[in-house]
């Protein structure tokens, strides 16, 4: 059987605020396998954004056991949590994240700074990828000389970078117009199809629907995990 790249076990996560405890999750548990593509859907306040925080290793639980590749991470140190997050998680934000007075080519490449990369495999990596997104013509290109459609396909290229083992994206079309969006989730796909693991974090249903699954939260619970019928019909479906 298929292991997991993803499996969480009754987590949950409590704020503490003077003496009021914010139950933000409230026992999750959710298995992510290899080539899966998975939207996380919830209200305002509704823990999607804190569960996003646990995946990506930018948060730790109160209690539970979260597995990514099989090692707990639960309990990790923050030193131990950023090793894990530049070496198994690819993220794509909203805000795009980008250095501003730094080319496309050195955006994609900072990761593997801290990979321990030479700088002449940096930049032939970061090269690679990102004529692969559909931007070779704008290696030396800054943030602020790209549109945004291509400022978020640099970061995609960024995430995808170290060949990480889960895409973690946080409403990625969210500063985007409609035409460009749909671009964008044509590259996730043409990504999900090239056998990448695929979280999405979004409030939009025409975001969500191009998942395999779509879990639904409610007040810090997974209220439903909804199986996208279309992804049944073309036999992605595991």
């Amino acid at each position: 059987m298929m292991e997991a790249v993803i499996n969480l076990k009754h987590i949950r996560k409590t704020y503490v605020m003077g003496s009021i405890e914010i139950h933000a999750l409230r026992d999750v548990s959710l298995e992510i396998f290899p080539n899966d593509y998975v939207a996380i859907m919830g209200p305002s306040g509704s823990g999607k954004s804190t569960l996003m925080n646990v995946l990506g290793c930018l948060d730790t639980p109160s209690a539970g056991d979260y597995y990514l590749n099989g090692t707990n991470v639960s309990n990790m140190e923050d030193h131990e949590l950023a090793h894990i997050r530049n070496k198994e998680i690819g993220f794509v934000f909203q805000t795009f994240n980008l250095l501003a007075r730094s080319t496309a080519l050195d955006n994609v490449a900072l990761p593997l700074v801290y990979a321990g990369l030479n700088k002449p495999a940096r930049r032939e990596r970061a090269a690679e990828i990102l004529n692969n997104v559909g931007l070779g013509d704008r290696l030396d290109h800054k943030p602020n000389e790209l549109s945004g459609g291509q400022r978020q396909r640099v970061a995609v290229a960024r995430a995808l970078v170290n060949d990480p083992s889960i895409i973690l994206a946080d409403e990625p079309t969210g500063n985007l117009d409609s035409k460009t969006s749909y671009e964008i989730m044509g590259l996730f796909e043409d990504l999900y199809q090239n056998g990448n693991t695929i979280i999405v974090v979004t409030h939009e249903e025409s975001i969500a629907k191009h998942a395999q699954r779509i879990v639904r939260l409610i007040d810090g619970d997974i209220a439903k995990i909804e199986v996208n019928e279309k992804r049944l019909i073309a036999g992605k479906v595991k």
